[in-house]
């Protein structure tokens, strides 16, 4: 993430920031090693201060687009994953610089490395452009990490909002989704409680608590 107490909020895409990205890297590296953790979340970081977004661009895309190749080659070393996260600048980040699955994708291409994949966080998506059967599944060969959390609150996914997770899962699941889905939200009051959600959904799908197959047992 950079120094939260400077501002930081990432450096991938931030110009004159390159040493202090790679050394990041390398302690996130180390550390997903330790704990057995096969992807990492590389952040863009946010438009500098005094600078407009619009002239900026292409210097902070370039910049962004070596330290992803960088990157791309050292996590193959270790057979690991980056993940590139769009955040909303609506409402969360007004200076994140990566804030479209688009924009993320039109990068992942121009990258070219297998290993790097979009995280998409569906709160963010959808406050930045809904859409989001059209979008899981226009970019679902490039996903490679899921996040939910309910618009516009940030809570549970059975939270009064506007998304559908019921719907959304069985989206997933029907595009053969197998990865992990991070529950990226803050829960309204206790975290336990807050997960009867979760269980609701495995009771509707015929599963155990822990998401095994009644019929197995």
């Amino acid at each position: 993430p950079g120094d939260p107490e400077a501002g930081e909020l990432g450096l991938a895409a931030v110009p004159g920031r390159q040493a202090a990205f790679r050394q990041g890297l390398e302690a996130a590296v180390h550390y997903a090693k330790a704990v057995g953790c096969p992807r990492i979340h590389v952040m863009a970081g946010r438009v500098p201060l005094g600078t407009d977004r619009a002239a900026v661009a292409g210097e902070m895309e370039t910049t962004f687009i070596e330290n992803l190749r960088y990157t791309a080659d050292l996590l193959a070393q270790e057979d690991m994953i980056g993940l590139l996260e769009p955040i909303n600048s609506r409402i969360t980040d007004p200076r994140y610089y990566l804030n479209t699955p688009h924009q993320a994708a039109a990068i992942l291409e121009k990258v070219g490395r297998p290993n790097l994949k979009l995280q998409l966080d569906l709160f963010h998506c959808q406050i930045m452009d809904g859409n989001l059967s059209r979008n899981l599944e226009m970019y679902f060969p490039l996903i490679g990490h899921i996040q939910i959390a309910q618009v516009p609150g940030r809570h549970e996914p059975d939270s009064p909002g506007e998304l559908n997770f019921p719907y959304i899962f069985e989206l997933l699941e029907s595009l053969g989704y197998a990865g992990y889905v991070g529950c990226e939200y803050a829960p309204k009051g206790d975290t336990l409680e807050g997960l009867g959600w979760l269980r609701s959904y495995w009771e509707s799908r015929g599963l155990q608590h822990g998401g095994t197959s009644k019929a197995a047992k």
